[in-house]
């Protein structure tokens, strides 16, 4: 079959020192005039060129006797404009061609081009499939010492069966002459025109040899001092080129610094040998700049700054005094611990652990020891820190490693003995990164402290001048061992009396002051803060309590500055609402009269006290017990062990012995949707199930708590101030407390102890003689109530019989 001869009008580019072969992809940069006007009448016509290559590289406008007699007409595929006048073009060949004759020469060469057709085997020889195999293991082995992967073009070539294809595939991506891939373009002949690639091949792979060979011995040559002398004089001149020649200066300072430390033998000779290891880094180095932080992170430390302490008693009373009101028993422990400090300044420095519910000013105690001692305070959160690397730091080898929280608190202090406030120590977490409470254990120790070593610094720092004070809302996350270094002091809820001194006293001015108030612009009455207490706050610190005067006050700032406004405003309970809006708390209520199966509780949040009211009903059945409203484990086994109880007293309660069989009993603690757990309702629950299966009412002005167990002991519980506090703003007037809780009443609060008569049992049957409205006539054993007398507070409880 005959092949076709292509005979077309193109353009004609002329390539400096490269050769385009057909059906390959290739580009380059073209920025002669005549050139570009080649490339402009190309993409104005078919976007097809003929590129041919010029004899000499030298010819800046080369005619066509200058020119290879064979070239590729070749499809531009891209055109990208760049800097300096350039253009970068890629090109694919298509087919081989020749000049018919030179049509114009400006502004760019057009021709007529002939194609060249190659002459074909008939059929592929053994000779033909060797040379293939050879071309193909040459051409890889040219790629490994090019050091340049072409995975695509190697398996192209594997594929192939044309021997003019793979020839100029090879020719096209090796570094060969241009002359003879130039030549090798008009060898029409491709078993030829292979064997010819090969010949070269080889000469180029023997010359790539040489050259690495060349370059192994120079470098086995060279000695290595020589080389490092001749970098160091080649750094330093670069250096005074750029005007950094000050790195011995830097290592000179550095060295000067640590040794005006005076710090102890071993830390002097390890930052020491840092300063010798960064005088040896080259200038950039990553491992230069590493050590450089690492020095002025270690230099910035106070090691030998001290702050002046002042322990003075007084002086800190009157502090704690003004900063808090209330707080007596907290401001006393405090105080004890500072005149140990006084009378044993030798001592290690006790850490206090600050727990009580949010808001009641643990954080704002600690501030107010701070300024009381005259230390420097730094105030470390620990809230959701889960990785140990926070506290101790990190290696110093790793990417943007840094010093744990500890000493970067400690440098910010800038003083070697600050007070240190580790907040929200009962948040820690704990994952495959560490345990942080683990890493607290060396701090928070009194006799390792001493020689604390983080992991980025690397020397022992000695903590023993700090004075760490920890806050917690609950001791029960905090683990053991560290909880055990602590000297843990509680800090109640404020009762209404109090959080009304604190309004007055505290909040209420600083609001006013922070929205712009006067005191003769706006007035608040004493009844209107009780009844925000009361109805729009519901919590045992104060900053809910302090939003709400921050909304009453934003609130006056409005109507001040409208029209005819009045120059005062008086808020009072009766106009509260238009302040704050409709009451979100209605003051608790006792039932109108004396209910049968329903009984008052007392229970302890992380907010403070609640009651907790606990229904049982009685229904013909089989004996089932249903415990509803979201309740633990701990309260089921409760409500269990209640029952219990009483099949085991049936017969003196006056209940039928079977009752367990033909009755089914519901328990149902209200407010479903917020969990419940615990032991101290056992008694409220076994009381509210002796009234529904007797039908007998209990007392509405009685509360009680307490842990019961299946043989009817009343067990001691926690949380005794708190909730005695709930009882009292529910208006309860009677308070049923286990014995073991006794001692606890010392400290509930004086206005508590003066409002409640406080009833101890030992056993169940002291608790239902109590609570509930049976003939006294018929009831059996002593009752043994607690009565705090009115007119004397302070005298200690008197036991009745």
């Amino acid at each position: 079959m005959s092949e076709i001869i292509v005979s077309e009008q193109m353009p004609v580019l002329a390539l400096r020192g490269l050769v385009v072969f057909p059906k390959q992809l290739l580009h380059f940069d073209v920025g002669r005039e005549k050139s570009l006007k080649a490339l402009e009448s190309a993409m104005l016509a078919d976007q097809r060129v003929f590129l041919v290559t010029q004899k000499n590289i030298i010819d800046d406008d080369p005619t066509e006797k200058q020119l290879y007699p064979v070239g590729t007409v070749a499809k531009i595929k891209q055109i990208l404009r760049m800097q300096d006048n350039l253009t970068r073009i890629l090109v694919e060949g298509e087919y081989r061609a020749k000049i018919e004759r030179v049509l114009q020469t400006e502004p760019c060469m057009t021709a007529r081009v002939e194609s060249v057709q190659e002459r074909a085997p008939a059929q592929l020889t053994p000779k033909a499939e060797a040379m293939m195999r050879e071309a193909s293991m040459l051409f890889d082995e040219y790629l490994e010492l090019m050091q340049k992967p072409a995975r695509e073009l190697q398996l192209r070539i594997l594929a192939s069966r044309d021997l003019g294809y793979i020839a100029d595939t090879i020719l096209q991506h090796s570094t060969i002459a241009y002359q003879d891939t130039a030549r090798l373009l008009g060898n029409l002949n491709p078993v030829s025109r292979l064997e010819e690639t090969l010949r070269l091949l080889r000469r180029e792979l023997e010359v790539l040899r040489l050259e690495s060979e060349m370059q192994e011995k120079t470098r086995g040559q060279i000695d290595r001092g020589q080389r490092e002398y001749y970098l160091r004089e080649q750094m330093k001149v670069i250096r005074e080129e750029l005007g950094e020649e000050g790195e011995d200066e830097d290592a000179a300072a550095y060295r000067s610094k640590i040794q005006a430390l005076g710090l102890p033998q071993d830390t002097e000779k390890k930052l020491l040998k840092d300063v010798s290891r960064l005088e040896k880094q080259p200038f950039g180095s990553s491992e230069g700049a590493v050590l450089r932080n690492y020095l002025d992170t270690v230099l910035e430390l106070p090691w030998n700054k001290t702050t002046k302490e002042r322990v003075d008693i007084e002086a800190a009373r009157k502090i704690l005094d003004h900063d808090h009101f209330g707080l007596e028993k907290v401001k006393e422990r405090i105080l004890e611990i500072l005149a140990v400090k006084q009378m044993a300044p030798e001592l290690p420095g006790q850490i206090i652990c600050l727990v009580g519910p949010p808001g009641v000013g643990k954080t704002s105690v600690a501030y107010s020891i701070a300024r009381s001692l005259n230390r420097k305070l730094a105030r470390i959160s620990l809230g959701g820190v889960h990785d140990e690397a926070d506290i101790r730091g990190h290696r110093k080898t790793y990417v943007g490693a840094m010093p744990g929280r500890i000493m970067t608190a400690i440098a910010q202090a800038g003083t070697k003995n600050p007070l240190l406030l580790l907040d929200e120590v009962d948040k820690m977490g704990s994952d495959y990164r560490g345990d942080p409470s683990s890493a607290l254990l060396e701090v928070l120790d009194g006799e390792q402290n001493g020689t604390y070593r983080d992991h980025y610094i690397e020397v022992p720092f000695d903590l023993s001048g700090c004075m760490f004070i920890t806050t917690a809302n609950t001791t029960d996350t905090i683990p053991r061992p560290l909880l055990d270094r602590m000297e843990v002091i509680e800090l109640g809820s404020y009762t209404d009396e109090e959080k009304l001194m604190i309004a007055k006293d505290h909040l209420l001015p600083k609001q006013m002051k922070k929205q712009g108030l006067k005191k003769t612009q706006l007035r608040i009455s004493d009844d209107c803060i009780r009844e925000i207490i009361t109805c729009y706050t519901k919590e045992s610190g104060v900053r809910n309590l302090e939003r709400q005067l921050g909304a009453v006050c934003r609130k006056a700032d409005r109507k001040l500055l409208e029209e005819d406004a009045p120059k005062r405003l008086t808020v009072t309970g009766g106009n509260l609402e238009e302040f704050l809006g409709v009451r979100r708390f209605l003051p608790d209520q006792l039932p109108p009269v004396d209910p049968v199966g329903l009984v008052t509780g007392l229970a302890w949040t992380a907010v403070g006290g609640e009651t907790l009211e606990v229904e049982v009903n009685v229904l013909e059945g089989s004996g089932k017990l249903e415990l509803t409203g979201n309740l633990g484990d701990v309260m089921k086994e409760s409500a269990h062990a209640a029952l219990t109880y009483i099949r085991s007293r049936a017969q003196v309660l006056d209940i039928p012995a079977d009752f367990y069989k033909t009755k089914d009993i519901h328990v149902h603690f209200p407010e479903g949707a917020v969990p419940k757990d615990g032991p101290s309702a056992g008694v409220t629950v076994c009381t509210a199930m002796v009234s529904a299966l007797t039908g007998t009412p209990v007392r509405r002005d009685v509360a009680m708590t307490g842990e019961i167990s299946i043989r009817g002991r009343v067990l001691p519980i926690g949380g005794l101030r708190e909730k005695t506090m709930a009882a009292l703003r529910h208006g309860i007037k009677t308070v049923i407390i286990p014995e073991g809780n006794r001692r606890d009443l010392e400290e509930i609060d004086q206005t508590v102890r003066k409002s409640l008569n406080f009833i101890t049992a030992e056993h169940v049957d002291k608790v239902l003689e109590s609570a509930l409205l049976i003939d006294r006539t018929h009831a059996s054993g002593p009752k043994a109530e607690v009565t705090i007398p009115a007119e004397k507070p302070g005298r200690k409880p008197e036991i009745r019989q």
